[in-house]
């Protein structure tokens, strides 16, 4: 496992600068570290740490989610409103209905086939939207108008709805029906969600009101706090729908609210985290994409995503219809929302082994939706932002004193 570890991280460091040398993001050479290292190219991993790859890619997760909510302000999102609310399904949908109508014209699959590969497509991966939003925040970009909040918020949920609908989906291939209580459950996991995590960050909050502590150890004691809500949902799953990475993003806007200095010196530290978290997930995720597969796939298999991307650009821009936003900005939104890659690795090869016929293609589909994606809408983001957004003035003067 250390030996696995250490190419992991000396060879994902290493091509990621390389990438990054090339302008193009540093986590497109994590992924292709991911790629050559895995079971599907060189296979130099260890079986210990693929065994628990899913657990570790949560851990990179959870890490992403947590300074996202010490970052966000409830101040700046409330002033987003109908879009926000939006944002968490209309995209989805759109890119569903995407799948359905040219998946299949062009890979010869029946409809509810499509709507499965659809499910899986259209989730978008807070793990590479979310550290692009903060670096606008933090160097203020769009921020006036609330432009990287709006898309955390959107992301984070997002990926709730998207699951269910995979759910719904893949129980109704398998010759179950989708009873209404589905969907009513999205919803209640969401506010589930978002009331655990906010009574547990403010908990938080006032136990180190009272009680003082190095920050390192409260950064621990967050961590251990975000495992346990994941954990949670893990154990009320088919009692209680409950959102377990809603509730640890919750948690974190629940400590800014409660204490925002002490959420400010947690974010930093939590950057720090991040900066070993990012090669972990990535490479892992690159891990799990069998090359063969997207090799073998063909135009079709691409035409068909970036269709889907299409139909999901134009759910972002109803979004935003009758909102203050300029046409440059609302053209950021529809691109800064493209990248897939964590639910996609999570879930792209269930329908193989539920013994679906649509397995193979769906993999497919989402193996190559992350290679497409992930790179291309990170890649976007950085060479569209200075451009699409505006700056504020004060966080313009301020990193000039």
């Amino acid at each position: 496992m250390l030996t696995s570890l250490a190419l992991i991280f000396i060879v994902g460091m290493s091509l990621g600068w390389m990438i990054s040398r090339l302008r193009l993001p540093s986590l497109l050479g994590m992924l292709i570290t991911g790629i050559l290292l895995g079971p599907y190219v060189w296979n130099l991993l260890d079986d210990s740490i693929l065994g628990i790859s899913a657990d570790l890619r949560q851990l990179a997760l959870i890490i992403i989610l947590t300074r996202a909510g010490l970052s966000l302000n409830l101040e700046d999102l409330k002033k987003v409103g109908r879009p926000a609310v939006l944002m968490c399904f209309v995209p989805a949908c759109f890119e569903i209905l995407g799948m359905v109508v040219l998946a299949p014209i062009l890979l010869h699959i029946s409809i509810l086939d499509a709507a499965i590969m659809g499910a899986v497509v259209a989730a978008v991966s807070p793990a590479v939207i979310v550290p692009k939003m903060l670096r606008l925040m933090e160097e203020g970009y769009g921020t006036r108008e609330s432009i990287p909040q709006l898309i955390m918020a959107g992301a984070s949920v997002d990926d709730v709805f998207v699951i269910v609908m995979f759910s719904s989906f893949t129980g109704l291939a398998q010759g179950g029906e989708i009873s209404p209580v589905t969907f009513v459950q999205i919803p209640i996991s969401i506010i589930t969600g978002i009331i655990t995590g906010m009574a547990v960050g403010m908990a938080f909050g006032e136990l180190y009101r009272r009680v003082h502590v190095r920050d390192s150890i409260k950064v621990v004691v967050l961590l251990s706090l975000s495992f346990l809500l994941i954990a949670l949902e893990n154990g009320v799953k088919g009692q209680i729908p409950f959102s377990g990475l809603l509730a640890v993003m919750s948690c974190g806007i629940a400590v800014k609210l409660r204490r925002p200095e002490v959420a400010e010196r947690l974010s930093t530290k939590y950057s720090k985290l991040w900066i070993t978290a990012e090669i972990l997930l990535f490479v892992l995720v690159g891990a799990t994409v069998d090359i063969k597969y997207a090799l073998a796939s063909g135009v079709s298999a691409i035409l068909v995503i970036l269709g889907a991307l299409v139909f999901r650009m134009i759910g972002v821009f109803v979004c935003l219809l009758k909102t203050k936003l300029a046409l440059k900005e609302r053209l950021f939104c529809m691109i800064a929302y493209m990248p897939k890659a964590t639910v996609q690795a999570a879930i792209g090869s269930i329908p193989l082994t539920m013994g679906l016929s649509c397995g193979h293609v769906v993999l497919t589909v989402a193996v190559l939706a992350i290679l497409i994606t992930a790179p291309l809408g990170a890649f976007a983001i950085d060479m569209t932002y200075h451009k699409l957004l505006k700056r504020e003035p004060e966080t313009t003067e301020n990193q000039t004193m």
